[in-house]
């Protein structure tokens, strides 16, 4: 392997992992993020030349602290410069210090997971920080999964670091009685992060490639340490009975094949009975949630793989419970397409066009998708062909929208 695909590769597996250990000693989670690209930076110019060294994490955990402790410097003076390199310096003498030249850089994301979730923080904004600071993602990626702009979000982002330094959080696990003021961002900034590389299934964008396992690894720690809790286990199974369906999603030629059309034989029956079973034993706990709810709706799918159909009864009634929860338009979006097939299209597009008022879903590709289709079922053939236009135009993934480009060329077929 080149060493540039050394810095890449590392830079997937390795980043929120590397920013999560050293914001741990410093407390400053923007300066721990400029610290360890400029780690990356280094290694681009140094690996090419010098080879690329055994332990490439550890070369970039030493070269980040250098870097964290001249910015320290440049930035500040006087007694709080001071009190954090005296925490660098005791902490790079101690275990961290073992870890980084021994062995593996412990991952210490949990805790800087629940660390971006204090109360201290605005709850609108845990999740997004989550997903920059722990998984690397950027302002625009993080603003089009929660339906805002990337100028707002960058802002937003900003100022909740500021935030975290000023007010020093701690970076740990916080007591059981503190978790309940903290869990639910922990676990929305785990699962948007799954559903952006689930949106990126066949791998091609570098920055989304490794999201998903990222997320069910985040996902069993929490798992493995709230076992109790249902909603961390409704979410793992959420995600697992989602990820089952990893290689139907595609064809054998690497077309889009949407859920209805998928073959249930190539769905991953270990994953499903793994959700299956942590689904039951969370509707155990006596607490429903978000996370169950919507796993509940990926397990009345799995029914088609058994019985050949899809009682779309039981998932209205699912997605009403979950719209009385959550209030989301994705959620009513949903809901929609599911009275789609129970109760016909008409019905389902008198919701849809009511939708259209909430402006969070004007920039959303699969409302756009949805409409489309429904009014192509109504036999709204030019309405169609414009909605296509716009679902096309909002779509990121080229397979996708050639799906997208071969339902509109029938709609245009009608109207010839």
């Amino acid at each position: 392997m080149r060493p540039h695909e050394v810095v890449d590769a590392v830079a997937r597996r390795s980043y929120g992992k590397l920013v999560a250990f050293l914001a741990a000693d410093t407390r400053d989670v923007a300066a721990a993020e400029d610290a360890v690209s400029e780690a990356f930076a280094a290694a681009l110019a140094h690996w090419p030349v010098h080879g690329c060294p055994a332990n490439p994490e550890a070369w970039l955990m030493t070269v980040a602290r250098r870097k964290s402790i001249d910015g320290m410097r440049h930035r500040r003076s006087g007694e709080a410069v001071t009190t954090q390199l005296q925490m660098l310096v005791e902490n790079q003498t101690s275990e961290s210090a073992e870890a980084i030249h021994d062995a593996e850089i412990p991952d210490k994301r949990l805790a800087l997971l629940f660390a971006c979730a204090h109360p201290a923080i605005d709850a609108g904004i845990r999740a997004p920080l989550m997903l920059q600071a722990v998984l690397g993602l950027d302002a625009k990626t993080i603003a089009s999964a929660f339906l805002t702009s990337p100028e707002a979000m960058g802002k937003r982002l900003g100022r909740a670091k500021q935030k975290i330094r000023a007010a020093g959080i701690p970076f740990a696990i916080p007591a059981r009685d503190e978790l309940a003021d903290r869990l639910d961002g922990v676990l929305d900034a785990i699962y948007a992060a799954f559903a952006e590389g689930w949106s990126d299934p066949g791998g091609t964008d570098v920055a989304r490639r490794d999201l998903t396992d990222e997320a069910l690894f985040l996902a069993r720690l929490l798992v493995a340490l709230l076992p109790q809790e249902p909603e961390a286990l409704g979410m793992l199974a959420l995600m697992l009975h989602a990820d089952a369906r990893r290689r139907a999603r595609r064809s054998a030629s690497g077309d889009y094949v949407p859920l209805a059309e998928q073959d249930v034989l190539l769905w991953n029956v270990a994953m499903i009975e793994e959700a299956e079973a942590l689904l039951r034993y969370a509707s155990t706990l006596g607490r429903i949630g978000r996370y169950q709810l919507e796993a509940a709706l990926q397990s009345a799918h799995v029914e088609r793989r058994r019985t050949g159909r899809t009682d779309w009864t039981v998932e209205v009634q699912l997605y009403d419970a979950l719209l009385a929860l959550s209030g989301s338009p994705v959620v009513a979006l949903n809901r929609a397409v599911a009275i789609a097939e129970w109760k016909g299209p008409a019905a389902a597009l008198e919701i849809v066009n009511a939708l259209a008022a909430d402006g969070r879903l004007a920039q959303y590709q699969p409302y756009w998708a949805a409409r489309a289709a429904l009014l192509a079922r109504t036999h709204a053939y030019r309405d169609a062909r414009d909605a296509y236009d716009v679902a096309i135009g909002l779509e990121r993934d080229p397979d996708v929208r050639r799906f997208l480009q071969g339902k509109q060329a029938v709609v245009v077929d009608r109207l010839i």
